[in-house]
């Protein structure tokens, strides 16, 4: 007969008996959301406007661009503004409801939805209310559902897909912390520029530094694409280029 064991009463076991529970939601990492952030000017955001995300991905020499899986899910392609990060529990876009509350006036909202690849995050009422509160758009490594009707709002969105299987709304998550979207960390705060060739992250320590490069980048170029687009052009640099790393040709 075991020993040191709480006889069960009519309610079950005594209290020092009882299975502890592991699976409580516990205020911390995981669980926790940071009201302020610092975010870069309007004015240096707005220069990022004038230029795609081809172009910003070079400049970034191509280590910031998310995964072509997130792409536009609306007629409206393009946004560029600083991101409230939100990181969801698989399932569950509790968060993605308060983020409404958090983000500012020309936010970004960005959700990491911990890989789930099961579950919409984001439908036709939540953009409402973010067009309400005045938020750029929605980048989404997950899913999103009621993609007509979120279409009809007019906001960019862009995810991986759409689905008909929504969400619970328990948590935990965080909101205004580092999130993975896209294969790409994004810190809140950093500029966010999405088009119909992808979204591009750009962190704010280099942000002046990239714009600068850009608008040289730019300067530069401009008379070469003009003379492209008249047919102007020589394709010795790629004669160069082979020939440099020892290309064998035959003509049969």
């Amino acid at each position: 007969m075991l020993k040191n064991r709480e006889t069960p009463t009519s309610e079950g076991y005594s209290q020092s008996s009882k299975k502890p529970k592991s699976a409580e939601i516990t205020p911390g990492p995981g669980f926790r959301v940071r009201k302020n952030i610092s975010r870069p000017s309007k004015d240096l955001i707005a220069k990022f406007s004038d230029f795609n995300t081809a172009d910003i991905s070079d400049k970034l020499n191509r280590m910031y661009t998310m995964c072509a899986e997130i792409r536009s899910m609306t007629d409206v392609k393009r946004v560029v503004g600083p991101a409230c990060t939100v990181k969801v529990f698989p399932g569950d876009n509790l968060m993605v409801h308060k983020a409404l509350d958090i983000a500012q006036p020309g936010d970004v909202v960005v959700i990491d939805t911990t890989g789930s690849r099961n579950h919409a995050v984001l439908g036709d009422l939540i953009t409402t209310k973010a067009k309400h509160r005045g938020i750029a758009g929605f980048v989404i490594d997950g899913l999103i559902r009621d993609v007509e009707d979120v279409g009809e709002v007019g906001l960019p969105v862009f995810a991986r897909g759409v689905t008909a299987f929504g969400p619970l709304h328990r948590g935990p998550g965080e909101i205004n912390y580092s999130v993975s979207c896209g294969g790409i960390v994004v810190e809140p705060g950093d500029i966010v520029a999405a088009d119909s060739d992808g979204v591009v992250v750009v962190r704010k320590e280099f942000a002046e530094t990239t714009i600068k490069m850009l608008q040289n980048h730019r300067e530069s170029m401009s008379a070469y694409v003009a003379d492209v687009r008249k047919g102007i052009f020589s394709n010795d640099w790629v004669d160069d280029q082979l020939e440099r790393d020892g290309c064998d040709f035959h003509d049969l």
